[in-house]
Order: C-alpha cells, then structure tokens, then sequence
C-alpha cells in the first residue's frame, strides 16, 4: 500500500461537481489517504456525499457584473487564496484537484504559489471556464469525454481520459441487468432534472404521456423529481390524467430508482449522463438550453450516437413529440433492451479508480514533509490574510 498523504478536493458547490469529487475522496479514503473538501457554501451542505471528511468554504466571487463585479470577484479570489495558503501549511497536501467551478479557483491559485502538483477534472464535453483558466498551469487534465471543446490541442500530452466518477451506488448497478420488461407489464419511468430539477419537464412530461396509447398508459409508473415551485401542479396533472406518479423535489434513492427505470427522461447534465451509462439505461435527453458554452448539448452527443439516448432541443420538446419518441422506444421491449446495452456501452466504470491512480502518479514534492493536521478556517481568520 502507498504511503498515506493528504489531498485536497475543490470544487464548485452544484451536483456536477461535487458528485465526482465526492467519488474521488471515497476511493482515495479507502486507500488510506486523507481527504479535505474546499467548496462554496452549497457544497459543504451537500447531503450524503462528504460525511467525515474536512470541508472548507473559502471566499470566491463569479468573473460577472462588469468592472464593479470584476473588482468583488478578485478581491475574493485574493482573499480566498490567502485562506487556502494558510490551509496547505497545515495540511500539506501532496496535490490539490480542481472539479471546477469559482471555488476551485484560489484552491489552485494558493497551489500554484506553493508548488503543490495539481491537476484539474473536467466533467463535461466542453472545458469549463475555470479549468480554461488554470488549464496551462497545471499538472495533469482529466477527462470524460474522448473528445472535448474549447480544449487546446498545445495540452494534449498531459490529458487523461478517465471518465466521470460516480458514487458506489450507482457503480454497483453495473453488475445487475436490465430490469425485465414483460410485454404488459409494469413501465417504470424516472423523469429528472438533476440537483436543480427542470420545470420544463414537469410542464411537458404529464401532458406527453398522456397522449401514449391507453393500454402503453395503463402500464407506466413514473417516479418524477420536481421543483419545490412546479412539484403541485405537476401532481395535480398526473391524477387528473390518472398516470401512476411519486413525485419529489428530491430522490436519495436516486440509484434505487436508477435501477428499476426501465427509460429515464432527463436533462444531459454531465453526471445523470455518467449515471445512465454506467448504469446502462436509455434515456430521452433534453438539454438545458442556457447552460455554458451549451455543454449538455454536446454531453448527449456520445450516447445519443451510439444509440443509447434520443436527444430533443427544448425548443421542439412537446408533448407530440416526447409520445413519438416514448413509443418509437417503449412499445418495442427487444430496441428498448439494445438501447440500454448501447448506453452501457459509452460507460466509464472505472473512472474513480483511474483518476485517483492519476492523482497518486502526480509529482509529489511535499510527499517528504510531516503530513499535519488541517484546522478550519473561517472568514474571521485573521492569520488566513497574512
């Protein structure tokens, strides 16, 4: 076994980010290394996924709002910085790994000025703008996509394929088949928006499956995460089209409910990609239309071509359109099958093993020194600002 070291994780405070490195901890904890979580506020709240390990909320303003907001956004980072510095001292990571997102940032920037190895994970098909930033600076890349926008070929030759992490939960799924779809039996749909939830699908997807075939309609049993604001509405529709439906704003059974769908309809946000291919489920795949440089357009790419996933613009995301697209997948159990097989295929399972071997391959500098034992720091911290 390798010697135990100290790492550090930061990340932006959003399910994408936080999912794959909560991923990475799991498998660097278990090889009897030590952990430490630098997010915004969101991330250190996050439910179930950073138990028993530090986590720090370091300052880290958004580059928006034009010169004034320029001037908030790195008067934090400087801020943030400092406090990161005064952290590494302490805890004297080996490496320092950025998940993106403006939390990230004065974690790596503090890296850089102490010489920490680092290296940064991009989840999406697309280089986030903070991994665009600091992409000359670090040590390694990794990625979950073979192929991946915005970044610069002059950087190839320190990317890694690897994959998206997920969590054990969802990896375990990889080892059970398909749920047996019987040709009047139950259909199990789960509908997701991911961390956020998605109001255009709680406004389209009642009213398209209501316009299945009565005896396709009878059989579904949809488990549907909504948002707090569309959540009664979206109830209210199911019964009144008498459509077997739960409802929450939020499943933690998520995985539980991965297993048993036999179609998922959601958004192509780079960790419910992960999911489902990991998994293996086929999937209708609506893209947010305001996300970043359009990445979970791109994200859907990969299964979609490989025919795991149809893909609907939310400008044509009616409900005609989701009932063609339900019984062009649905009403065949044997394509439906060879879907999910085809989803299984984009699959990454091994991309918390891969990373963390990255991880532990990086040049270690500080690997000689004490490892020590990190205290928390808070904005109130004066020695954080010396």
């Amino acid at each position: 076994m390798n010697q135990a070291r100290h790492f550090v994780l930061a990340a932006g405070g959003t399910g994408g980010h936080m999912v794959p490195a909560a991923a990475l901890a799991a498998e660097l904890t278990r090889r009897g290394h030590h952990v430490a979580l630098i997010s915004d506020e969101r991330g250190v709240r996050f439910p179930g996924l950073f138990d028993g390990i530090q986590t720090h909320v370091l300052p880290a303003g958004r580059l928006a709002g034009g010169p004034v907001g320029w001037a908030r956004a790195a008067s934090s980072m400087i801020k943030g910085r400092a406090m990161a510095i005064e952290l590494y001292r302490t805890f004297r990571p080996a490496a320092v790994i950025g998940f993106g997102g403006y939390p990230a940032l004065p974690a790596l920037l503090a890296a850089f000025h102490m010489k920490i190895p680092t290296a940064i994970h991009e989840q999406n098909a697309v280089l986030g703008r903070v991994n665009r930033l600091v992409a000359g600076r670090v040590s390694a890349i990794a990625t979950s996509y073979a192929n991946v926008e915005r970044l610069a070929p002059k950087y190839r030759g320190k990317t890694h394929l690897v994959g998206n992490p997920v969590r054990d939960s969802v990896l375990a799924l990889r080892s059970k088949p398909y749920p047996l779809l019987e040709e009047d039996g139950i259909f199990r749909v789960l509908v997701t928006g991911g961390s956020q939830g998605a109001s255009v699908l709680s406004q389209v997807v009642p009213d398209g499956l209501s316009l299945l075939p009565v005896s396709f309609r009878r059989r579904l049993q949809v488990t549907h995460q909504a948002r707090i604001e569309d959540i009664e509405a979206a109830r209210a529709k199911y019964a009144e089209l008498s459509i077997a439906a739960d409802l929450a704003t939020y499943l933690p059974d998520l995985p539980e409910q991965l297993a048993w769908a036999h179609l998922v309809i959601a958004r192509a946000g780079a960790s419910t990609l992960s999911e489902l291919t990991v998994a293996g489920r086929p999937a209708i795949l609506v893209p947010l239309p305001g996300a970043t440089d359009d990445h979970q357009t791109v994200n859907a790419r990969e299964m979609t071509a490989a025919g795991g996933a149809r893909t609907i613009d939310q400008r044509n995301f009616t409900p005609v359109e989701l009932a063609k697209q339900m019984q062009k997948l649905g009403l065949d159990p044997i394509a439906l099958q060879n879907a999910a097989g085809r989803a299984r295929s984009c699959g990454r399972p091994d991309a918390a093993r891969d990373l963390a071997d990255l991880v532990e391959s990086l040049d270690d500098t500080l690997g000689d020194m004490p490892i020590g034992e990190a205290r928390p720091l808070g904005f109130g911290d004066k020695a954080a600002f010396a």
